[in-house]
């Protein structure tokens, strides 16, 4: 019986990717110093896992950006736009990756960034492949062979190449002409993916794993006969080398029978999002396949339940023989945080409940064991964690269970329809049309930073940090007020991150010192875990709020992270339904609401960012989810008075199988990332005819690049084209904590700028707007 793992961060410990990457763009270091560090850490990785007793360590699963853009450079699919970097004297290869991930703007050059959009149903972004027509494909990167190479050095037989599957890889790109579909692109792929395992063969490996989670999707007839035929061509072409398909966060379903039967020698299935599929699947297995059992979670910071997982290994063993089965975690540990052990001041009680990356492998490694005959002390240990999580009283609030099952329909509902709501919003706030506002955050600059460390450490009072932070606030008042935008903010200069900040200050919360994972390229966030009832102590944001607004005639925004946003950033308690955890959460946010409103803040913004990320992967299940996640909005929105207007916010999402949910939010403004897209999204909301007021992204802040005033005016026709212009925004399309200053001021002026002239050159459909 073998042990694996499907990948692993690439981050390392201190974050010292996101580091050196950063650097790098700042030219403070050149490119060998990037890669040294890139080396080390892979290192790290290999002989972390090595020690953990892993059968089989994958390679190539380590990336500076994004493992679906590197695939995208391996296989030549570049866009012609690119070109430009490469000519440049001085620029390499990696000069020419950040582009594609980043865009590049200088040099006399000005380049969009390719698209981005979320991993499935995961906060981790990926670099969306651009597809043409005439689109061709060819080995143009050795970097896979090259760290297969350095793997094989520590880790010898042990080490196997990972890679996006062929079929999948083409479904989650994106056609850029008409006319044609990307997966007729395959006859074109897979003699290249041919030669990729070739070349891996001469160079001696002996398992590839192709990752293609796509076969948890819903898939139509052509779909499921390019997964036939693709691994039909790949099976006859290549001997001696064991292909491992890897699936994983749903259940195959209906498409078992397609997955069953792919020509490889083991299959990895998700046995921790879809439980239920070992009795479907066992009596499938046809007699030339392995199956590998994904039972430790990858996606969550909770001790594997032993008992529980040595039950599905006994099952298929007996069905199967040990000897054609895998164990290992259902998805790649990116997931995770790296390593519990540097956590030093957790609560231990509950610090025994959990298990980061480091110490998942070791639960791999005890399943073994302990199926094996040799592991009695590591069950029993491991039974002892799980008795004293379900006993715990850290865990159960009655109060708060009380409140939940109390909410009614009445509870969630405005006062009032839209319609009526936003004369009296006109009538109120007075402003032009196209107004004018940002998402949120403002940069967070190395002083921000420099300030919340001092804190921590004691080198600053309290004080000390909070006239800090009013200066900063006001500092970005004056600004906003300067360069002319409408509805202002109030920079969040006192907040770490969107979840954390709301999560230190709700009960049911606990924080890790180093618990970080990837959200995109050398974004890393933290997430907060959510280990017991949720309860709401006190204020959490009206403080800066109502500061904010006593520095200005203009409206500031009361800022909020939504409860679905909050419960999908955050590691969730698995032992209650998500829907119930949410629904604590929502009424803390509906409190804090309440008291934003009383403090005179007439405009309140509940991010709910993550929404479509949460959206379950299959059809079927899509319904139950939007109709508890909209009641949580509800929940938290809808105790307002009607002169309160409610705006909300989402990033990177295709809303074309949601609208009718996202009206049923009820927001009175949505904000939407629509740049990269070129406003593609909004022929959704058009088709829709979505009653309620829209504010498109404009501004893409995943890149430093800064958009000129002519191209935001011509994203504004092209909104004005599907949407009413009275109910039309203009903002960034997310929050600018991530960027520089310069950039910020300079792209946020042109901004302004183009919806002054929005307002000249397209025709405005009502009259009553006061001037700008």
């Amino acid at each position: 019986m073998l042990t694996h793992n499907l990948g692993y961060p690439r981050i390392g410990g201190q974050r010292q990717l996101k580091k050196a990457c950063e650097q790098y763009w700042a030219a403070a270091i050149d490119g060998p110093s990037l890669h040294e560090v890139a080396r080390r850490i892979k290192n790290n990785n290999w002989q972390t896992q090595l020690d953990a007793g892993m059968d089989l360590i994958p390679c190539n699963d380590f990336s500076l950006y994004d493992h679906i853009l590197d695939h995208s450079v391996l296989l030549g699919v570049i866009p012609k736009r690119y070109d430009a970097v490469s000519a440049i004297k001085g620029k390499t290869e990696t000069d020419r990756y950040f582009a594609m991930a980043r865009g590049y703007q200088q040099d006399g050059l000005d380049i969009t960034a390719m698209e981005m959009t979320k991993w499935l149903d995961t906060n981790y972004h990926y670099i969306v492949p651009e597809f043409t027509a005439g689109q061709t494909f060819s080995i143009s990167s050795d970097k896979l062979f090259d760290e297969f190479k350095e793997a094989r050095q520590l880790l010898g037989d042990k080490a196997k190449p990972v890679l996006p599957g062929p079929v999948s890889y083409l479904l989650l790109g994106k056609e850029k002409e008409h006319g044609f579909s990307r997966i007729d692109l395959l006859s074109r792929l897979i003699p290249v993916y041919v030669e990729i395992i070739g070349r891996l063969q001469d160079q001696g490996a002996t398992w590839i794993q192709l990752d293609e989670p796509c076969l948890c999707l819903d898939l139509d007839p052509q779909v499921k006969a390019a997964f036939a035929e693709a691994y039909r061509v790949l099976a006859a072409s290549v001997k001696g080398v064991k292909l491992l398909v890897a699936t994983y966060f749903e259940a195959l379903s209906d498409n078992a029978a397609v997955a069953m039967n792919l020509p490889v020698a083991a299959l990895h299935i998700d046995l921790v999002r879809g439980p239920e599929q070992l009795d479907e699947l066992l009596p499938l297995v046809p007699d030339h396949l392995e199956l590998s059992l994904g039972l430790v979670d990858g996606r969550n910071v909770w001790k594997n339940d032993h008992a529980r997982s040595l039950m599905m290994i006994q099952q298929a063993v007996q069905a199967l023989g040990a000897c054609r089965v895998l164990i290992a975690p259902s998805c790649s540990l990116l997931h995770s945080p790296i390593d519990l052990e540097s956590e030093t001041t957790l609560d231990p009680e509950i610090k025994n409940w959990m298990a980061f990356a480091k110490q998942k492998l070791q639960e791999v490694a005890a399943l073994k064991q302990i199926t094996e005959g040799s592991g009695s002390s590591l069950l029993q240990a491991n039974q002892s964690a799980m008795q004293s999580r379900l006993l715990s009283a850290k865990v159960h609030v009655q109060e708060v269970k009380d409140r939940v099952a109390a909410v009614s329909e009445a509870y969630i509902s405005r006062k009032s329809v839209f319609q009526t709501r936003q004369q009296l919003h006109r009538a109120r706030f007075q402003l032009p049309l196209f107004p004018t506002t940002t998402i949120g955050s403002f940069p967070q600059t190395d002083d921000v930073r420099r300030l919340r460390a001092q804190l921590k450490k004691g080198a600053l009072t309290h004080q000390q940090y909070e006239t800090a932070v009013e200066e900063a606030t006001v500092d970005a008042i004056r600004w906003q007020e300067e360069i002319g935008l409408d509805v202002l903010v109030h920079g969040e200069f006192e907040r770490n991150d969107m979840v954390e900040y709301f999560g230190e200050q709700l009960k049911g919360f606990l924080f890790t010192q180093h618990g970080w994972v990837q959200s995109y390229g050398s974004r890393c966030v933290k997430p907060p875990v959510i280990y017991g009832d949720v309860q709401r102590a006190g204020d959490m944001t009206v403080r800066w709020s109502r500061f904010a607004a006593s520095q200005t005639r203009k409206w500031v925004k009361g800022m909020l992270t939504g409860p679905v946003t909050i419960l999908q950033w955050s590691f969730v308690r698995d032992d209650q339904p998500r829907e119930v955890t949410t629904n604590q959460i929502a009424l803390a946010i509906r409190d804090e609401v309440a008291a934003l409103e009383n403090a005179g803040i007439g405009m309140i913004q509940i991010d709910e960012a993550a929404i479509r990320e949460g959206l379950p992967l299959r059809r079927s299940k899509r319904a139950q989810y939007l109709d508890w996640a909209v009641k949580a909005f509800r929940i938290a929105s809808a105790g307002v008075d009607d002169h309160t207007q409610i705006h909300t916010h989402m990033c990177y999402s295709a809303f074309n199988e949601i609208i009718e949910h996202l009206a049923a939010m009820d927001a009175d403004v949505i904000t939407i990332e629509t740049s990269r897209s070129q406003m593609e999204l909004l022929q959704a909301f058009s088709n829709f005819r979505y009653p309620n007021e829209i504010g498109p992204g404009v501004y893409d802040i995943h890149s430093p690049r800064v958009p000129t005033t002519t191209e935001i005016v011509a994203l504004l026709k092209k909104a004005a084209a599907l949407l009413p212009v009275e109910n039309i925004w203009v903002n960034p399309d997310c929050g600018l904590k991530t960027r520089k200053w310069p950039e910020t001021k300079s792209a946020l002026i042109n901004m302004v700028a183009a919806a002054r002239q929005a307002r000249e050159e397209i025709q405005r459909p009502i009259d009553h707007y006061v001037s700008p």
